[in-house]
């Protein structure tokens, strides 16, 4: 008799513990319920201040384009070149407490291309002779065919503004027209029109010869001086 009470007291203490993790559970349930919304709007809350604070920018192209000219290309473009730059742009306000006050001085980092070959459009009839057996081909002088910056790899590593003025609008556009002048000069100075020359000749070779002419001599017309990309006639 004594087992069947003491059995029945401990289904009586696990009813209990049953009654009371289920209350326990219950009652989290009901208080996670309520907390949802408030969750949620902490959410809403930390987006929206990141988004505050870390603004994605909107970029809307004008859907209407002007197409200006199209012209016909026969440029064989045989060397490129990929340069790094640092250029120094000083706005020229003045120095000492003139320059604290109103000086301007950004340092840009300028990364690009200069694209160099031969023109072929403008070899003409006069161009093409035979001596003896030999083929001659007369070139146009190698030239500058590109220089452009890399816009995903240039960037303004640091800029100083004085403190009574915003800066000047137009100081990294000045930046980066002197980056191209210094990564052509700098292409020039290595020889990127001997090089040109000399690919541009190397391959017309092997072309001519796959062609079955295997006496081929090319040369050069005298060039001229080179300040920048070629532009294009109308």
């Amino acid at each position: 008799m004594s087992g069947l009470k003491g059995w029945v007291l401990v289904l009586g203490v696990l009813l209990i513990v049953a009654w009371g993790v289920h209350r326990v559970v219950s009652q989290v349930e009901k208080t996670t319920e309520q907390l949802a919304p408030l969750q949620r709007m902490n959410a809403s809350l930390s987006t929206q201040v990141a988004r505050a604070l870390h603004p994605t920018p909107t970029i809307r192209p004008d859907p209407v384009t002007i197409v200006h000219r199209v012209r016909q290309l026969a440029r064989l473009e045989t060397v490129q070149y990929t340069l790094e730059k640092v250029i120094v742009a000083d706005a020229g306000t003045g120095e000492g407490v003139w320059s604290f006050l109103f000086g301007d001085r950004l340092l840009f980092v300028a990364h690009g291309q200069v694209i160099a070959g031969v023109d072929l459009s403008k070899i003409g009839p006069d161009d093409v002779w035979y001596e003896g057996e030999t083929l001659v081909l007369r070139l146009p002088p190698p030239e500058i065919f590109v220089v452009a910056l890399d816009n995903e790899k240039s960037y303004v590593y640091d800029r100083e503004t004085g403190l009574l003025t915003r800066g000047q609008v137009h100081l990294e556009t000045e930046a980066r027209k002197a980056a191209e002048k210094a990564l052509l000069e700098a292409a020039l100075e290595d020889g990127i029109l001997e090089k040109a020359r000399v690919h541009a000749e190397a391959f017309l070779l092997r072309f001519l010869h796959t062609l079955g002419m295997t006496q081929v001599r090319i040369v050069f017309a005298t060039p001229t001086p080179v300040s920048g990309p070629a532009t294009p006639s109308p």
